[in-house]
């Protein structure tokens, strides 16, 4: 597996390879780092990439624990961010 890549188990116990987009720290939620994601190979119904977030906690064993994005207002945030980052890439 190469560095950009992480493993996803979604709840039936499938594994999904996906691309690491981008990552940030954010501190509005308490001090928590957020990773965006697309899984490789997928796309919606329009045929269109998929991406996904979740939190995440650093750790020196495993590389870092994935963990859920709760609240509505994390997700905005994490959306925000990620069309920020959209909107620089298409002025490039």
């Amino acid at each position: 597996m190469e560095e950009n890549q992480i493993t996803i188990v979604d709840e039936k116990g499938n594994e999904h390879l996906c691309e690491i987009i981008f990552t940030f720290d954010a501190e509005k939620f308490g001090k928590k780092s957020y990773v965006v994601f697309s899984p490789i190979g997928e796309v919606d119904e329009d045929g269109d990439q998929i991406f996904d977030a979740m939190a995440y906690e650093q750790s020196e064993e495993e590389g870092g624990t994935l963990l859920s994005i709760e609240s509505e207002e994390e997700w905005e945030m994490v959306q925000e961010m990620f069309n920020t980052l959209a909107d620089e890439q298409d002025e490039e």
